[in-house]
């Protein structure tokens, strides 16, 4: 019988279920960031995305990635978006010329994409297994972070700022 068809029962059956709400939750709610019409929405959306990859992490054991991906993401960046989205005078309400009648070619393309990327991760990897190796300390996830990839960690926020800035300026020219 193919392994994808072989089904055991689940060994932790509350943590699959919170898994699947959370999925479900984060799957509608990215949809809605890029469907809705008022870009408020869209970014308050974005918060229950980002609050669902949170509980996801909280889920694997990972408090401190979950704590800091509340704090960084949902506490800064959408107050960033929000901001941005004031400073600049977009305007908040339904727009109905935002959008155009390629939905249906963009979901053909979309599925057709996540149909071949599936298909290829599935014969590049089918039979090798995620070793996660032992859960690392808040200590070692800092050391990762402030040493191994401390220049993609500040090259990020560089971009943020930049961003901040560029809202302003445009802004400052009305």
């Amino acid at each position: 019988m193919h392994p994808l068809l072989a089904w055991s029962a689940p060994t932790n059956l509350p943590q699959n279920i919170a898994f699947g709400i959370l999925a479900a939750a984060i799957v509608v709610s990215a949809i809605r960031v890029v469907t809705v019409q008022n870009v408020v929405h869209a970014a308050l959306y974005l918060v229950i995305v980002l609050a669902g990859v949170a509980g996801n992490y909280f889920l694997l054991g990972a408090e401190f990635v979950g704590v800091s991906q509340i704090i960084v993401y949902i506490g800064a960046i959408v107050v960033l978006f929000l901001f941005g989205i004031m400073l600049t005078q977009a305007h908040i309400g339904r727009v109905g010329q935002l959008d155009n009648d390629q939905r249906w070619v963009a979901a053909a393309v979309a599925l057709f994409l996540a149909g071949t990327l599936a298909t290829v991760l599935q014969l590049a990897f089918r039979d090798q297994k995620i070793n996660f190796g032992p859960l690392q300390r808040t200590s070692d996830i800092g050391i990762s972070i402030f040493q191994t990839y401390v220049i993609p960690f500040e090259v990020v926020s560089i971009v943020l700022l930049a961003a901040l800035v560029g809202a302003i300026v445009i802004a400052r020219r009305d």
